[in-house]
């Protein structure tokens, strides 16, 4: 009697074991792992929409990273700026609350301080973020400003600041006595203010001129260079009359000169004394006139000409460098533009006519992107720099009789251009278009994390497993594996005598 098929039997047998323990291993993994499979071959027919799910959430992953260092970017801007903002109003109470109280470097406790907080302000300027300076425009690799020892005093090669002042100075005395470029004069009965030169950058120019004089014909300005005449042919004046020249500043202020006829012998500051005749009378205008404007020019003007080189030097961008007096500063008569080989450019990153804003843009989604760049040449932190330089750089002398109105013209102009003003930009205007951005970046972080959660879901349908059924399953495969093997090991110890019994 013979006995077929054992062998064959005990091959399927094994081979069925190998299979069930190969599908509990799976099932474990998918009960560790949560996914279906381990590969998207595994994943089926909808491996094609998973693929593009994941590209979806990898792209929320990088606009959220983005988002993030964008915030902490603005974040950092935000405090720069607001820190700025306190410093300029800082320098601008003490500048019209501080006393004429000069120290032996010929500055007021006021201005030295102004440097502390100019140096303060400008390391503000450098902030940086990671490896970005944020005020540098399209340049963050380098640094936005030059160090405030540079920028005041220079390096021993290029002009800082305070030579720009000096020769602006000057230039804005010029000759005729440093009247401020313009000259009294008398011939006959007729007095004549005039201008130096047509078309000068410097000094006072002649504006509108009122007259309440008696019997005396008033011109002008008019000409080339401009002029005004007084012609007192007809006769002397009134006492008590007046004429007011009003002088046009380089900072864009103006005084008014008021000048008033008197009989007095001695005539006070701003009179001048009614002569025997017009011819003297002509004479002792011209004499008023001189002392009066060279008053003027030692404290208005001088004031005006620091906040007009404040302009010049600080007032730059790509396409216009700093300016400065072109030629002996006495009798120059034109500005020409500075060179990074005589003059320190403060500002030293990117400098282009766009708006500042636009020059760092991220995107934070596929069709949204937020401008947040930033420029230390702003309106705004120019202003702050400029007129914190320009009270932090002027020097006084305690023997100069004119020294205290000076520093009052000072401290009057810079304190009213640290002040709002409509139509100026603001520190505030800046910080507004960075929460404005800020807003959009939260919106959108909000957005994406709906996103997110929604691709997520998807994902899992399609990748994932439920666990309580692959639970389920690993139970009842184990328990099949475990008979399986319990019924190959008694095959496999089936042998002839065994059999037969």
């Amino acid at each position: 009697m013979s006995i077929n098929g054992i062998g064959s039997a005990s091959s399927l047998m094994v081979q069925s074991v190998v299979d069930m323990r190969a599908r509990l291993a799976d099932l474990q993994r998918q009960l560790g792992t949560g996914k279906k499979s381990e590969t998207y071959a595994g994943v089926g027919l909808d491996r094609g929409l998973a693929v593009g799910l994941r590209t979806k959430l990898s792209a929320v992953d990088s606009y959220t990273d983005t988002i993030k260092t964008l915030n902490m970017r603005i974040d950092l801007a935000q405090t720069a700026l607001t820190r700025v903002d306190d410093l300029s109003k800082t320098v601008r109470s003490a500048a019209r609350l501080t006393g004429y109280e000069l120290d032996d470097t010929g500055q007021t406790t006021a201005q030295k301080n102004a440097r502390l907080q100019l140096d303060e302000v400008l390391g503000l300027l450098n902030t940086q973020a990671g490896d970005r300076y944020l005020f540098s425009g399209r340049a963050g690799d380098r640094p936005a400003v030059d160090t405030v020892n540079n920028i005041l005093d220079g390096d021993g090669v290029r002009a800082g600041f305070k030579q720009i002042v000096a020769e602006r100075n000057l230039a804005d005395l010029g000759g005729f006595g440093g009247l401020g470029r313009v000259a009294p004069a008398a011939a006959g009965n007729v007095f004549t203010l005039s201008e130096d030169v047509a078309g000068s950058a410097f000094g006072f120019k002649l504006g509108a001129v009122t007259s309440t004089l008696a019997n005396a014909a008033v011109t002008g300005p008019g000409g080339s260079p401009p002029s005004v005449s007084v012609d007192f042919t007809a006769g002397n004046p009134n006492p008590g009359d007046k004429i007011t020249f009003t002088l046009n500043l380089p900072d864009g202020s103006h005084e008014n000169l008021v000048l008033t006829a008197t009989t007095s012998a001695t005539p006070g500051p701003n009179e001048f004394t009614i002569g025997a005749t017009p011819a003297l009378t002509a004479g002792n205008l011209q004499a008023a006139a001189t002392a009066s404007l060279g008053k003027l020019a030692s404290t208005s003007l001088s004031a005006a000409s620091a906040l007009a080189a404040a302009n010049d030097f600080f007032n730059i961008d790509d396409a216009n460098p700093p300016r400065r007096v072109s030629g002996p500063p006495a009798t120059a008569t034109t500005l020409v533009s500075g060179t990074p080989a005589d003059t320190v450019f403060w500002y030293t990153g990117e400098g282009g006519s766009d708006p500042a804003r636009g020059t760092a843009v991220a995107r934070v989604d596929d069709a949204l992107t937020v401008p947040y760049g930033l420029r230390a040449n702003e309106q705004a932190p120019r202003n702050a720099v400029q007129n914190i330089a320009a009270f932090a750089a002027m020097t006084f002398s305690p023997t100069d009789p004119d020294g205290e109105e000076r520093y009052q013209a000072l401290t009057s102009r810079v304190g009213d251009n640290l002040s709002d003003a409509p139509g100026k930009q603001q520190i505030a205007d800046i910080e507004a278009d960075l929460a404005t951005a800020q807003a959009t970046l939260d919106a959108a972080n909000d957005r994406h994390a709906q996103n997110k959660n929604v691709l997520a879901g998807l994902v899992e349908g399609i990748e994932g497993v439920p666990i309580e059924e692959i639970g389920a399953k690993v139970l009842v495969m184990n328990t099949r594996l475990q008979a399986s093997l319990q019924t190959t090991s008694m095959l496999f110890q089936t042998s002839l005598i065994n059999y037969l019994k």
